[in-house]
């Protein structure tokens, strides 16, 4: 099993394929590699040699920003915009939609489980 940036890369797959788990490159970023290192996309993981993955390795160090450093970027673009206080600042601190979406309905993944409100519902008469 290959490591590369910290992940472990599936030996079965192929190459442009098993790039993709790494957060941070996807489906064009891997072609891109495949052809900087000049590997064929579609030879599997397991079939490449260790100056091979080290190639990529290197490549993905050198050009890319991937895993834990891309990730602490968003995180600090987002503390950003919350001590602006912005209006994407506010919905991301309030855990809303910070894109233009609709609350009244849906929006359930950024809102959590629906709370039931006391009184809401009306008694038949």
């Amino acid at each position: 099993m290959a490591r590369i940036a910290g992940v472990n890369i599936p030996t079965q797959k192929r190459v442009v394929i098993a790039l993709q788990y790494i957060h941070g490159i996807g489906k064009q970023y891997a072609k891109e590699i495949c052809e900087k290192v000049s590997i064929a996309p579609e030879r599997r993981v397991g079939e490449l040699t260790d100056a091979e993955v080290l190639q990529i390795r290197e490549t993905i160090d050198r050009d890319y920003t991937v895993e834990g450093d891309l990730r602490r970027d968003t995180a600090t673009n987002i503390k950003r915009l919350m001590d602006l206080g912005c209006y994407r600042g506010l919905r991301h601190r309030r855990g809303l939609p910070v894109r233009g979406q609709r609350t009244h309905t849906n929006a359930r993944t950024r809102k959590g489980p629906a709370k039931p409100i006391a009184g809401k519902k009306q008694a038949k008469k």
